[in-house]
């Protein structure tokens, strides 16, 4: 369990025995269940992590809601979105082994994390990591709900794929962005598992570098 879940139960449980002895014990019902609901929220499942050569795991439970192309900084890479409501566990996971090299913090709305623009305008972390040439990008997005964002890595550090790495509270979503070669493993619709589920394929370097090559000589063709 995160020992957030701890924090708020306790101070629902404070609140529970001094509403119960102030006005009487019906009035405990409520802070308890609330209590009850954080101890369930805030569980952390311990989960089997892939070990086939270039699986990308999902880095959190929820929801596919989207698989397209997207330009970002002018080339095309796969974005793959999943949205977590409040009945999803909330510990975040690395998608793929690697070091962490950009860390990315930006202010932003509280929009639905279902809706597009979300994945620009929300608040949001993006970390970016780099491992056996390839880079891949995951996101840490705010919705309705969600009121803060948790990451416990730092720049430098290196993390294993479904490595826990931080938690978002309470109704949120994730995306990862990858290279456009990588094999997608899932489809709008289905339901993932943070560390287990396998989102996608990522090729052999030399074949993802000759891809890449390709495409920036079809762009400078153009």
């Amino acid at each position: 369990m995160v020992r957030d879940g701890l924090y708020y139960a306790l101070g629902l449980c404070v609140v529970a025995a001094v509403a119960g002895w102030l006005a009487g014990p019906a009035y405990s019902v409520l802070p308890l269940v609330l209590a009850a609901f954080f101890l369930w929220f805030f569980r952390d499942p311990e989960r089997v992590i892939p070990s086939e050569a270039g699986a990308v795991v999902s880095p959190a439970d929820g929801k596919v809601t989207d698989v397209a192309t997207v330009e970002v900084n002018g080339r095309p890479r796969t974005r793959i979105s999943i949205f977590l409501s409040v009945f999803d566990v909330h510990v975040n996971r690395a998608p793929v082994a690697g070091v962490i090299t950009n860390v990315e913090y930006r202010q932003g709305r509280f929009r639905n994390a279902l809706s597009a623009a979300s994945a620009v305008d929300n608040e949001q972390n993006i970390v970016t990591l780099e491992g056996d040439g390839h880079t891949v990008v995951f996101k840490q997005i705010a919705g309705v709900l969600a009121r803060r964002i948790v990451f416990e890595k730092k720049l430098g550090d290196r993390v294993e794929r479904g490595e826990r790495v931080g938690l978002i509270k309470f109704g949120s979503r994730t995306d990862v962005l990858l290279d456009p070669a990588a094999g997608v493993q899932v489809a709008v619709g289905e339901r993932v598992r943070g560390g287990a589920s396998v989102l996608a394929h990522l090729p052999p370097a030399e074949t993802a570098g000759v891809a890449a090559t390709g495409a920036r000589r079809q762009e400078e063709a153009r």
